[in-house]
């Protein structure tokens, strides 16, 4: 969880806003049922009577009150009023001091009143006993430590409200009042609350859209500094699915935890505090009701939480053999193997839903079981309540607001399960995203490194051994040779004899293990890697387009490339004919990797990518293959002479394609058997000699020869 709230760091500002509109937010939720309340018991119930204290009151009746009154209450009795002829007004009090004076009147009103309802009962023009004033008000006290605060205030209100009536006050008016006063407060309060939920949803949606955002740039940008190495140990589905899907869970667990993981503790201890001020005493069912729920979620997550860790690896593993699917669809169909790889797509979809079906099920009954709890809460409340409304200890309102708040309480809680819920497929998220941030580069710049411009290109191999990341043994070992400017230097052996590790050392996709590489005699690893990929122009063994059109691709390497240099790469790449073929030309669309073009013209397109940047140094790994010979021999004849102030290293399977290069590596099994020219190697080197034997005619081999010797000659 930590990790999550870690994402958040740039965002302070907008949280605290955030936790402050929160607390608005929490204050008008927890006000709403006390006007509820209010309008129940002192707008229907009471008339829109508030106080005890009369706002008018006959002369008569205020003189008669004081009989049952001490002389300490006739004091302040006589302190509220102002006489107006034959009609007292109160004064203008406090609303602090009226509700003393409710405390300190309730008595001794319910007491004049009780001697009212007597004095009807007893015989006109007969007096009342001596003493006998003096045994109401005693009877009234001890009655009113057993009828409860509630009914109290509930009989002094109806005489208050008949008094006020007597004394000329529309009644009517005053009920109707009191409710649209207290109504506009709700709809001010109900505006407000609305405003503020609009806006702590806005800002939170804004938190978790940059929360993801964030993530899915820093996994970007720590992905394109991978190395082959790092790339060899997240597979390409599991890094989308970490950038894409993982971080969707987090940016929606964010949002969530703004809008109401943080809400919920605010108005779940309001609500607590405003039960407490209910005074109800019915605070134990808030309690049975929190503990049923805990009970329920933990049983819930027990059951679920495993499922929701198996979650993500799941949905690496679709997404996985979604890929393999996609980009080998050709293949497939080829080998007939369609009913296999459906099957096998059905096994990971299949247990992928029933994980799901399995968390989502659970869930579902999660909420049920929860609704069943809070209507039992209700009618719980209900039942208790009506007993203490029966004994005059609560009100109507009253409990009205306690099923709201109760309702508050349990919903502040039920947020927090979601939490729980939501928590372990998102923390579980987070840690493999923060696997992928928090990975190790290999290959990086070191400190101190130069950034410098490589001017002739001159590569020379050091005594270089390499093994991959977790091997035991070496790829390649003791490999010695120097590459020079205008010359070509062909790379050629059996299949996993380490030509295509060789060369991708040179770009360092791979640092070598022991010995160096040196460019112009400088260490590649001394300069940075942005100086030496800028001298390099590398096609790879297996061409790759970009979505974009011809021309896009080909600037690819120099954005800044001319259209004379652009013609000029694709007139050498063979590839004029393509291009000129299209409706569109170099504008023509090129779709996601390429799927548009052949594997020929893909190749092409991608050599004369590599001769548009005119780099010092070009490498083509195995890349002629894909042409035919007549194809394959016009492009490096025209290469040849964009390619005299470069060096060139080419690696081939094909001896035709290197037969006429300045120098040939032969490799075997990682180590090199044999060095020199075509000539040279065909004299002296028994592995070179077999892959010819195995390749061409000796007929043909002679032909060859004999062409070269004629080329030099007309030269």
């Amino acid at each position: 969880m930590l990790r999550i709230v870690k994402y958040m760091k740039g965002y302070g500002n907008l949280v605290a806003l955030i936790v402050v509109l929160l607390v608005v937010q929490a204050f008008c939720d927890l006000a709403l049922p006390q006007y509820t309340s209010d309008i129940i018991d002192n707008g229907i119930q009471n008339k829109g009577v508030i106080y005890v204290l009369p706002e008018k009151i006959l002369a008569v009746e205020f003189e008669a009150a004081q009989m049952v009154m001490t002389k300490e209450e006739i004091a302040d009795w006589k302190d509220s009023y102002k006489e107006n002829g034959e009609i007292y007004e109160r004064k203008d009090i406090s609303k602090k001091r009226l509700e003393e004076l409710n405390e300190e009147f309730s008595v001794p009103l319910l007491v004049y009143a009780q001697t009212l309802s007597m004095r009807k009962e007893t015989k006109a023009g007969q007096q009342m006993p001596e003493g006998a004033l003096a045994g109401i008000r005693d009877k009234v006290e001890e009655q009113c430590s057993t009828i409860g605060e509630s009914l109290v205030y509930s009989t002094v209100m109806a005489y208050t409200a008949s008094v006020e009536e007597a004394a000329g006050i529309d009644m009517e008016k005053k009920q109707k009042n009191y409710l649209w006063l207290a109504g506009g407060k709700m709809l001010i309060v109900a505006f407000l609350m609305a405003l503020v939920s609009s806006l702590v949803c806005l800002y939170s949606a804004k938190i978790g859209a940059g929360v993801g955002r964030d993530l899915r740039g820093k996994i970007y940008s720590k992905v394109m500094r991978f190395s082959d190495a790092e790339m060899g140990k997240y597979s390409t589905a599991s890094l989308i699915t970490r950038s894409t899907n993982d971080v969707q869970q987090i940016q929606m667990v964010e949002t969530m935890l703004l809008r109401m993981i943080i809400y919920a503790p605010i108005i779940g201890i309001g609500g607590i505090i405003k039960v407490i001020q209910t005074g109800s005493g019915m605070g134990w069912i808030i309690v049975l009701a929190v503990v049923l729920l805990f009970a329920l979620v933990m049983a819930l997550l027990k059951l679920a939480m495993p499922k929701f860790k198996k979650m993500q690896t799941l949905v690496d593993r679709i997404n996985l053999i979604s890929r393999e699917i996609l980009t080998g669809l050709s293949v497939i169909r080829a080998f007939g193997r369609e009913k296999r790889e459906e099957e096998r797509f059905e096994e990971a979809n299949t247990a992928l839903t029933r994980n799901m079906l399995f968390t989502n099920r659970v869930m579902t009954f999660m909420m049920p079981c929860m609704m069943f709890i809070m209507y039992g809460i209700s009618i719980l409340i209900v039942w208790v309540a009506a007993g203490k409304i029966d004994q005059g200890t609560i009100q109507v309102g009253t409990m009205t607001a306690f099923i709201t708040y109760a309702m508050q309480i349990v919903m502040a809680f039920l947020m927090l399960t979601m939490l729980s819920v939501m928590a372990p497929r998102a923390s579980v998220a987070a840690e493999r995203i923060d696997e992928v941030l928090e990975a190790k580069i290999l290959i990086q710049d070191k400190e101190g490194a130069k950034e410098t411009k490589i001017q002739h290109g001159v590569v020379e191999f050091q005594d270089v051994s390499f093994a991959y990341p977790g091997g035991d043994e070496n790829v390649i070992e003791h490999i010695s040779f120097t590459a020079g400017t205008g010359k070509v230097t062909a790379i050629i052996g059996g299949t996993g004899s380490g030509k295509s590790t060789l060369v991708n050392l040179i770009p360092r996709f791979y640092d070598v293990t022991s010995g160096k590489i040196t460019i112009d005699g400088e260490d590649i690893r001394e300069i940075t890697q942005k100086s030496l990929r800028d001298a390099i122009g590398y096609v790879p063994q297996k061409g790759v387009l970009f979505s974009g059109t011809i021309a896009s691709n080909l600037k690819y390497g120099k954005e800044d490339a001319t259209q004379k240099q652009i013609e000029e790469a694709i007139s050498i790449a063979q590839a004029k004919e393509i291009v000129d073929g299209k409706k569109d030309g170099y504008n023509s669309t090129i779709a996601q990797g390429g799927s548009n073009v052949s594997g020929g013209q893909k190749q092409r397109f991608s050599i004369a990518r590599a001769i548009v940047k005119e780099p010092k140094i070009y490498i083509f790994d195995d890349s002629f293959s894909a042409l035919d010979y007549k194809t394959d021999a016009v492009l490096r004849k025209e290469l040849s002479k964009k390619t005299k102030s470069a060096t060139v290293l080419i690696v081939a399977q094909r001896i035709s394609t290197i037969l006429h290069a300045d120098q040939i590596i032969v490799l075997e099994e990682g180590k090199i058997a044999g060095i020199g020219t075509h000539r040279e190697l065909m004299e002296n080197c028994s592995v070179y000699q077999e892959i010819a034997a195995s390749q061409l005619s000796e007929g043909d081999l002679d032909k060859l020869a004999e062409g070269r010797k004629e080329g030099k000659a007309n030269e």
